[in-house]
């Protein structure tokens, strides 16, 4: 087990430097992508363009410029943004609320997706599997950034109620406006998943219910619900857990929309302000870290294995 998380850990390691240079080269040879000119303004003198791009450490070499910029993501010490904050003081502020809202979409995507994917396998071919496979797949065909803006607009025309959108709320100041605000992103963000988490649980259940071991549990006497809990549930969930890891990373990448739509001072609302304005230091650095988180994940995933499966060991 210790000799599998030390490999795993290395891995993990290898995938984000490789990961890193990639990021750091591509943002680099993108057309357009001089932060120095974009900082100067329309009326920079060549003075004080030359100034910035030597205060950025633009003029340096590429393997100076990795150097540094690997250095400020280890120490946390990343520089001013174009607010003349530090990046590191507005990642304080903005991660906690990423980390909410991913928290809530994870959440709403096991308590939708799998509840509905055993109900679909067990009443295979009824109106209540069709309806399932209906839902699933409306989800997975409708944009999440369609069914953002409708669930800002419907409500607001209709009934002339919206969540609170003018600022992000703490949990800890006002819990009951923080839900407001960050629920409906959570389930519009997780609806996709949920979908995905369904349709999986729904085949991995059918795969199992017909197995020996299966068939063994119920000749014991076990009743129906411990049948299907203790020993049909917990094996499909194997596979749903890997695609619960994976889906981390599409999240991630949907709060950039949904931040955006709903307002939320987040890590994607700043990565998208920073794609906007080309500041490809700040844009690589949230990157970064969004690697990190999802390689992280996928890690416990991984590790989670042997709680799910005891047959699984680790060499």
């Amino acid at each position: 087990m210790q000799q599998y998380i030390a490999r795993r850990v290395i891995q993990s390691i290898g995938m984000l430097v490789a990961l890193s240079i990639l990021v750091f080269l591509l943002l680099r040879i993108a057309p357009g992508a001089d932060p120095a000119r974009i900082r100067c303004g329309l009326t920079c003198t060549e003075d004080r363009y030359q100034a910035i791009r030597q205060e950025m450490g633009l003029d340096d070499s590429y393997f100076a410029q990795y150097m540094h910029w690997a250095k400020q993501i280890v120490t946390g010490s990343l520089g001013h943004d174009w607010n003349g904050g530090t990046v590191a003081a507005e990642m304080r502020l903005r991660m906690p609320v990423t980390f909410e809202l991913m928290a809530l979409t994870i959440v709403s995507t096991i308590i939708i997706g799998i509840p509905f994917g055993v109900l679909s396998a067990l009443f295979r071919n009824s109106p209540i599997d069709f309806g399932v496979r209906f839902g699933a797949a409306l989800g997975l065909a409708v944009p999440s950034f369609w069914i953002a803006t409708l669930a800002l607009l419907v409500p607001l025309k209709y009934w002339g109620y919206a969540p609170p959108i003018t600022r992000t709320i703490s949990f800890f100041d006002n819990p009951s406006d923080n839900l407001r605000q960050f629920v409906p992103p959570a389930l519009i963000l997780g609806a996709v998943s949920a979908a995905q988490v369904m349709r999986l649980t729904r085949s991995a259940m059918l795969e199992v219910m017909f197995k020996d071991y299966i068939r063994t549990a119920r000749a014991k006497g076990l009743g129906e619900r411990a049948v299907i809990v203790r020993h049909a549930l917990r094996n499909s969930l194997i596979p749903v857990t890997t695609v619960l890891g994976l889906q981390i990373a599409g999240e991630l990448g949907g709060a950039v929309i949904i931040e955006n739509i709903f307002n939320l001072k987040g890590i994607g609302n700043y990565t998208l302000d920073a794609l906007t304005r080309k500041d490809f230091m700040i844009t690589q650095t949230m990157t970064m870290y969004i690697a990190v988180i999802v390689v992280a994940a996928n890690l416990l995933v991984d590790l989670g294995y042997a709680w799910l499966d005891p047959r699984i060991r680790y060499t």
